[in-house]
């Protein structure tokens, strides 16, 4: 009986640890799941490659997350679902596409590539815990976005998704 009684208090406190933002950390809110992650350490390190991936961007006049098929216009319940999207498509597609002759470009790609991964793996665990529906909304989004990025050959596509990762996370801190 006390073994089980400590069980329970040692994996409540798990639990609770699990939840528990660690310094700088937010708590973003996508559907029924949570994750928390460092956004000042990822905006940190995308402004200071912002201006240099912006560069290498030579079509000017497309946009793979924006308008007229905007995050933004995401609603409440398909938040989980279309994350969970964009997560593996950054992983998957974007970031393993990212490479410059920086060095120090290079390394920031990777330290925000990491903390993607992260939360990937956090927001998996709880899409697949909570059942997310993927809403008709979210994955005309989703399907939007991948027309939009296989429409280019890989790095530039991969580069101009790493550009504009500022509207993704405006989007993911609005909600």
């Amino acid at each position: 009986m006390k073994g089980s009684l400590l069980f329970l208090c040692l994996f409540s406190m798990s639990c609770w640890v699990d939840l528990m933002p660690t310094a700088g950390n937010k708590i973003l809110h996508f559907g029924a799941c949570r994750v928390s992650v460092s956004m000042a350490e990822i905006r940190v390190g995308f402004t200071a490659i912002k201006a240099n991936i912006q560069a290498r961007d030579p079509i000017r006049t497309l946009s793979i997350l924006s308008y007229p098929h905007s995050l933004h216009k995401v609603n409440s319940s398909d938040r989980c679902c279309i994350t969970h999207h964009l997560f593996n498509f950054y992983v998957d597609k974007v970031f393993k596409h990212c490479k410059t002759e920086d060095s120090y470009v290079n390394r920031k790609i990777s330290s925000i590539a990491n903390s993607f991964l992260s939360m990937k793996r956090k927001l998996e665990q709880c899409h697949e815990q909570n059942r997310c529906e993927c809403g008709r909304e979210s994955t005309e989004k989703f399907k939007q976005i991948l027309a939009n990025y296989e429409g280019l050959n890989v790095t530039s596509a991969a580069m101009k998704s790493l550009g504009e990762l500022d509207i993704l996370l405006d989007w993911m801190e609005k909600s």
